[in-house]
């Protein structure tokens, strides 16, 4: 079901804010490796993991392209894959700024069941596919990341 983006609660991140989250994460990610490089989820996931790689002193950043949002609408289900990443994950980590619903992670884990999955914010609905978080969400607020627009105004 899409979610009705007029009526959502939002909470505008700014960058210094993603920042620190996302060193929080490093912090929580030391000794769970060792990890060989990290696979970024774009977009999202591509500030998150730059932070990380840079915290956790990691040189190896590849992407996983997947589309699982349009125009501003969540898709259900799969998202669509623009750019796979080979193996099975076995030492990688997986970083995106967001988990939601979680079917991006389901995804992934489809394709890469051995890697660790880390995200900064997490809501309910995609817990279960996270192993690594920082900042827990509340399933109907919207995140408005500083690289997004400003969110939609309730008429």
């Amino acid at each position: 079901m899409a979610q009705d983006f007029r009526r959502a609660k939002y909470i505008k991140i700014g960058w210094d804010t993603l920042h620190r989250d996302a060193v929080m994460l490093s912090h929580r990610l030391r000794g769970k490796g060792p990890f060989k490089g990290i696979i970024a989820v774009a977009r999202g996931g591509l500030v998150p993991a730059a932070v990380v790689a840079r915290e956790l002193d990691m040189r190896l950043v590849d992407t996983v392209c997947i589309v699982s949002y349009d125009d501003k609408v969540q898709r259900d289900g799969e998202g669509l894959v623009l750019k796979p990443v080979e193996g099975d994950g076995t030492g990688w980590l997986i970083i995106d700024d967001l988990v939601d619903t979680g079917n991006t992670f389901r995804q992934l884990r489809k394709m890469l069941p051995k890697a660790h999955y880390a995200t900064v914010y997490v809501k309910p609905k995609g817990a279960d596919v996270v192993d690594t978080t920082v900042i827990p969400i509340e399933q109907e607020i919207w995140l408005v990341f500083p690289w997004d627009d400003d969110p939609p105004r309730a008429h």
